[in-house]
């Protein structure tokens, strides 16, 4: 019996896990080795590790977790959670065998899904990219394309105006009002309407976009839109709550709508948080919250204490 298996071992799950094995806790930490970052060369805006590769990041955390005994890792992941009958959890690790567990923690991610255009998927975290203040500054002083006609396109492009040396709006066929066109152009953005054929490139590295009608664009890089799913259904076969985002709710603490079961990283947020966090220091903000929250859980159970986080609940 373990007192927490965490599944999903990337910065929020090991960040739990470091924050529970420094009290003591006996931890089960599940890695299935799969990472939304892997695609990216590098990790940004993580104090002390800007420029770190996705692999690297991830290896010093299990060499830190090395140190604590009571921390577990096994590179499996997993098949099934049952909520045990008598109270907790068993969980069946891909590997065989089971593991009992008071608390659960999931901190297995999202996906990106990329709807387009043709020629993305080979580009993904390398060019093109979806977060500005993960891959923008990367882009200072180059020739950036921006997909999309909505609202929220038209102000990324705008953003990184400020610092590429060449920024176009690429509205993939759909139509753009004249006071958008007019305050784009106004600030130096460009703008292409015709429908986008393909991302041509080389090694990751955007070289073309190619419109179905007129002149190809020299680009070096380009921001998409991203879908980002659940990489793992464990929190709805679980019942967890969700958002029509898909996201799995929690509160501040990263409780989930199942006692016992808490939720952390981008693949959960609350409710007053309009869409998931991206950034790599985030996840791992919210793993190291979340297992303190687990380990006072724990400490009420065990000596029959008062919750210091109930007032939060609900």
């Amino acid at each position: 019996m373990f007192d927490v298996v965490i599944v999903g071992a990337g910065p929020a799950g090991t960040a739990a896990a470091l924050t529970l094995g420094r009290v003591h806790r006996t931890v089960l930490l599940l890695d299935s080795g799969e990472g939304r970052n892997a695609p990216a060369e590098n990790v940004h805006n993580f104090l002390t590790r800007d420029g770190t590769p996705p692999a690297e990041l991830r290896k010093l955390g299990h060499e830190e977790l090395a140190a604590y005994p009571s921390v577990t890792v096994r590179n499996e992941a997993v098949g099934d959670v049952r909520v045990l009958d008598g109270g907790g959890f068993l969980v069946e690790p891909s590997g065989g065998g089971t593991a009992q567990a008071r608390r659960l923690l999931l901190a297995t991610g999202l996906a990106d899904q990329l709807p387009g255009p043709r020629g993305v998927e080979a580009l993904w975290g390398r060019s093109a990219f979806h977060c500005p203040y993960c891959h923008g500054y990367e882009c200072t002083g180059e020739r950036v394309a921006v997909i999309g006609a909505e609202p929220a396109r038209i102000r990324l492009a705008l953003q990184l105006s400020r610092f590429a040396a060449d920024v176009v709006l690429c509205t993939d066929g759909e139509p753009l009002g004249p006071p958008s066109r007019a305050k784009l152009e106004r600030n130096g953005v460009g703008v292409r309407c015709e429908t986008i054929a393909r991302l041509e490139g080389t090694d990751g590295r955007l070289e073309q976009v190619v419109f179905e009608s007129g002149p190809p664009m020299l680009r070096d890089a380009v921001f998409v839109v991203n879908v980002p799913r659940q990489r793992s259904d464990l929190a709805a076969r679980l019942g967890c709550a969700s958002f029509a985002d898909g996201c799995v709710e929690v509160d501040e603490f990263g409780r989930t709508s199942v006692p016992g079961v808490y939720a952390a990283g981008d693949m959960a947020r609350r409710a007053t948080v309009p869409m998931p966090m991206a950034a790599v220091i985030a996840a791992a903000a919210s793993g190291t919250v979340t297992g303190g929250a687990i380990d006072q859980d724990l400490l009420c159970a065990d000596f029959d204490l008062p919750d210091p986080l109930a007032r939060a609940k609900g």
